[in-house]
């Protein structure tokens, strides 16, 4: 990990109207278990819908999108990643720096929000707040890497990105079961599902299958992204 480029990504993203995406979502969160709580509908059930449906259904790949895209994707937009990659600095540690960065601000905004939204409602029964925390945790490790690598490899970063994290895992994957095995927040919840032991949760998908995809998707990615990296030309050609 680069530090100046850790603290160079950093204040860009941080600095700019993305954070206040970063923050409106996991906000949104937070007013709904408050609300639901409010309506007496402080019960496993109702946690469960709302981890399931907007936690890691809505809000993770969203804000995995808006952290791995921002890392990289407008500094190649606006032609400011050739000045750093003129530097004497390797550019699959480039890659694996805003990976980080990305990863770390969804454990800010994702990860911590998910667990005190679950635990505003339900406290800590059957471990659904660790569980989900957890969960999220490490799909939204894979969706920095994810989004990292689409937005080096291509200028639609965005588009497709929406297109994968709505459509594919949203819609696809609600009528299709065989396409939950390739949906990143499926194999978060198999995390969730076997840390906590409320009934009111069962994964898709098996976690001898989440935990390797997990792995797999996420070095091969941050790898792919710094190779891609190495033969980025300094014209800002591909």
């Amino acid at each position: 990990m680069n530090t100046v480029v850790a603290g160079i990504t950093y204040r860009a993203l941080l600095g700019r109207r993305r954070i206040v995406l970063l923050l409106l979502l996991p906000l949104a969160l937070l007013a709904l278990a408050l609300l639901l709580r409010l309506a007496g509908s402080d019960d496993q059930r109702s946690a469960m819908l709302l981890m399931q449906n907007f936690a890691i259904g809505t809000m993770l790949p969203l804000l995995g999108l808006i952290a791995g895209t921002g890392v990289i994707a407008p500094e190649i937009d606006d032609g400011t990643i050739i000045h750093l990659m003129s530097k004497p600095i390797s550019r699959p540690a480039i890659a694996r720096t805003k990976f980080l960065v990305a990863a770390s601000l969804l454990a800010l905004f994702a990860s911590v929000p998910t667990y005190v939204a679950a635990w505003l409602l339900v406290g800590n029964e059957d471990g659904i707040a660790s569980g989900f925390a957890v969960g999220t945790l490490v799909a939204g490790i894979a969706y920095a890497a994810v989004f990292l690598l689409l937005g080096v490899v291509t200028r639609h970063a965005v588009t497709i990105g929406v297109v994968y994290a709505l459509v594919w895992e949203g819609l696809v994957g609600g009528f299709v079961p065989g396409a939950r095995k390739f949906s990143v927040q499926q194999w978060g919840q198999s995390i969730a599902d076997q840390i906590s032991t409320s009934p009111f949760l069962k994964a898709d998908v098996t976690l001898g299958f989440a935990v390797p995809a997990l792995v797999i998707v996420t070095v091969l990615a941050v790898l792919w992204a710094g190779q891609r990296l190495r033969v980025f030309s300094l014209t800002g050609d591909e």
